[in-house]
């Protein structure tokens, strides 16, 4: 059933997300800020004119909300096949378990997912010190008259920075997030304003994610330098031990010494570089389920629902 042409663009959004229920909300949120940034503009360019004229005259330019959602739909079709990583060689059809499990260094998604983990800490501490600083700044200057406006330019800059991470997250994890922020809508009152940031959920969900990057990050980082530093070094023993064979040097026999008899030997040595090897396969595993896990989390605090 084809709805009635929209008078407003308040009336033109709501039948542009009806018509995009069901997408991934990050796509929603930007065909909602590109429509109503040029709707405004057009709007603001014809002051002698109403909402109805201006929105009749652009119907056959910009699109009805069903022409626009279905664009939308088909660029974000063509956009995830040009940037879905192109398999570096044809799956078996039934891959054994070590295929799986080992196959692991052949998605890409796994070394930028390892970086993240790298990153997460420095980026965490920067972020859970903006937000607790913002806050405290915020509650401090409350009764100030420069505690409102500078409450609203702290919201501002985590809305600015939640769409950097996003993008971020997108880049390493495939999670698709939004091109675009939120859009502000028509022009309140400083008063007005404050209320509306108040009461978005993202506003509270955005500084929930920031608080909850540091104690990520340092687990995110803890758990990559361990394991690689483990798996590496367990990894590198067999090989040191017959550099000192073929040298005819003991040093890192001397130095790397077990401990346990029955490790201080070949097949001891081969054992540890076996588990070594393990283990670095295991990291690369958690560094895939930590990127796609982290994805979701991110799109679940940063992106509104249905924008």
């Amino acid at each position: 059933m084809s709805r009635p042409a929209p008078r407003s663009i308040d009336e033109y959004l709501k039948q542009l997300r009806a018509t995009l229920e069901g997408e991934d909300p990050a796509l929603i949120q930007d065909a909602l800020y590109d429509a109503e940034e040029y709707l405004r503009a057009e709007v603001a360019s014809n002051p002698g004119k109403s909402e109805a004229d201006v929105l009749e005259l652009i119907a056959s330019t910009y699109g009805a909300p069903d022409e626009v959602a279905a664009a939308y739909r088909e660029t974000e079709v063509k956009v995830k096949a040009a940037l879905r990583t192109p398999p570096t060689r044809p799956r078996p059809a039934n891959p054994s378990v070590l295929s799986r499990f080992f196959g692991v260094y052949s998605d890409p998604r796994v070394y930028t997912s390892l970086f993240y983990m790298l990153l997460a800490m420095v980026m965490g501490i920067f972020y859970f010190t903006f937000v607790v600083t913002g806050l405290a700044l915020s509650f401090g200057l409350a009764f100030l008259i420069i505690g409102l406006p500078f409450f609203l330019a702290f919201i501002g800059m985590t809305r600015v920075m939640s769409l950097g991470e996003g993008r971020l997250v997108e880049a390493i994890t495939g999670e698709r997030m939004p091109r675009r922020p939120v859009h502000p809508g028509p022009r309140l009152s400083f008063f007005a304003r404050m209320g509306q940031m108040l009461k978005d959920p993202r506003t509270w969900t955005t500084i929930a994610y920031f608080v909850l990057m540091m104690p990520l990050g340092i687990t995110y980082f803890t758990i990559a330098v361990t394991m690689f530093s483990m798996g590496f070094s367990f990894t590198a023993l067999p090989f040191l031990k017959l550099w000192d064979l073929l040298t005819g040097h003991e040093y890192w026999t001397r130095h790397l010494h077990m401990g346990v008899d029955w490790l201080d030997n070949w097949l001891g040595y081969v054992l540890i570089g076996i588990a070594g090897v393990i283990l670095l396969t295991t990291l690369m595993q958690l560094a895939r389920g930590i990127g796609r896990v982290h994805g979701r989390v991110a799109k679940a605090l940063l992106v509104t629902p249905g924008a």
